[in-house]
């Protein structure tokens, strides 16, 4: 477990640099043969910190649209359970443009609350995999 938690911070390390945001540890909250986890608290990464282009989707979240992709403001279903539990339709997803991808590509800001003015403002850069907390005002 050690292992690949190491290689997980360490490759996000070097897609991000020195700014990059550690991905969430999980721990045994039993026997090291229990099969429940408690997801560590997310980290805050500022917004300055990520990608250019988030920062143009979160303008486009600010302002309502129009998104490029008919997906962008669907409900985002936690399904990996690593954001806060909360009421099936709070989350939404929206897509951070990564130059020279033929699709989607991995990055979305996911959005909590008020569409247009989310009350908390998730980024993963791995496609769900880790998420960090973004700070807009940094």
């Amino acid at each position: 477990m050690r292992t690949l938690i190491a290689a997980v911070v360490l490759a996000t390390t070097a897609a991000f640099g020195s700014t990059a945001y550690a991905a969430p540890t999980t721990a045994p909250t039993s026997s090291p043969a229990s099969s429940t986890y408690v997801v560590a608290a997310i980290d805050t990464c500022a917004l300055s910190s990520l990608p250019s282009q988030a920062a143009d989707t979160l303008g486009l979240i600010h302002s309502g649209g129009p998104f490029p992709y008919r997906q962008d403001g669907i409900v985002f279903q936690n399904r990996e359970g690593i954001l806060p539990d909360e009421s099936s339709s709070y989350y939404h997803e929206y897509t951070v443009k990564t130059p020279g991808s033929t699709d989607r590509g991995a990055r979305r800001l996911i959005g909590g609350g008020a569409t247009t003015d989310p009350e908390h403002l998730y980024y993963t850069g791995d496609h769900y995999a880790t998420f960090c907390e973004v700070d807009e005002n940094s």
